[in-house]
């Protein structure tokens, strides 16, 4: 096992690409501290499969845009599991399509807050208390290409969350390496929510790989990234998304 006597923490873990991601870092040994928000019913779930298979995990609630709630699911997996070594800032959300003539300040601060402001108060949480190990940023193709309609305050706040990445692997390098992912089309409740069906059928026509992306193909990126089968990546913020772009 990869992880074996590892200790991660996954934000936004109750659902799609974060509960990917916490059953996949389990499945390779480490104890598994999940966030959610509003997706009790899969993180409970993935906590009872996990400890079910001799695994150790915990779910939590919470907004890790209170420090509040960010102290008290750093605190947990300290006192649960005795330290930290992999951070995966999963938790956010586009929230709403709004132009900017739409959109008004608090939706700016509101999209700000949940995908960059809750990395940045995490990060600054864990890094007190890992000594060595890694962080995986989930950034996003519209950090690099603008997004789509509506997006602008979504692309902005994911295109800072990978110039965060790069700034940290630099201050936080040797010991503790940062690395990100930036998901195009996966088949998400994202999507779901936010892309019309024509759409995501003109993305599997025109995509090199013909397919939406799975969860579980996000959840292996992450596992790469975490494990010490990237001992000589950071810094990097690496594309997923069917060969839709290039970078």
């Amino acid at each position: 096992m990869k992880l074996q006597g590892k200790t991660a923490i996954v934000s936004g873990g109750g659902r799609d690409i974060g509960l990917a991601v916490a059953r996949k870092l389990a499945a390779e040994g480490a104890n598994v501290a999940i966030n959610y928000f509003s997706s009790g019913e899969g993180a409970d779930k993935a906590v009872a499969d996990i400890t079910a298979n001799g695994g150790g995990a915990f779910a939590l609630q919470g907004d890790l845009t209170q420090q509040a709630d960010v102290d008290a699911l750093v605190g947990k997996a300290i006192s649960d599991f005795g330290g930290i070594d992999i951070l995966v800032n999963n938790a956010g959300g586009l929230v709403a399509r709004k132009t900017i003539l739409e959109m008004s300040l608090e939706h700016w601060h509101t999209v700000m807050d949940l995908n960059l402001t809750s990395t940045f108060m995490m990060t600054k949480a864990c890094i007190a208390h890992m000594e060595n190990g890694a962080i995986v940023n989930l950034a996003s193709q519209a950090g690099r290409d603008g997004g789509g309609p509506g997006a602008v305050a979504y692309a902005t706040s994911k295109g800072a969350v990978m110039t965060m990445t790069r700034g940290l692997a630099k201050e936080l390098g040797p010991k503790i390496r940062v690395n990100a992912l930036c998901p195009g089309m996966i088949d998400t409740d994202f999507h779901n929510i936010h892309t019309p069906d024509a759409g995501r059928r003109g993305f599997e026509a025109s995509a090199p790989l013909k397919r939406q992306g799975h969860t579980d193909d996000a959840a292996n990126l992450v596992l790469f990234l975490a494990c010490d089968d990237s001992a000589f990546i950071t810094g990097t913020n690496v594309d997923i998304n069917g060969g839709m772009l290039f970078s």
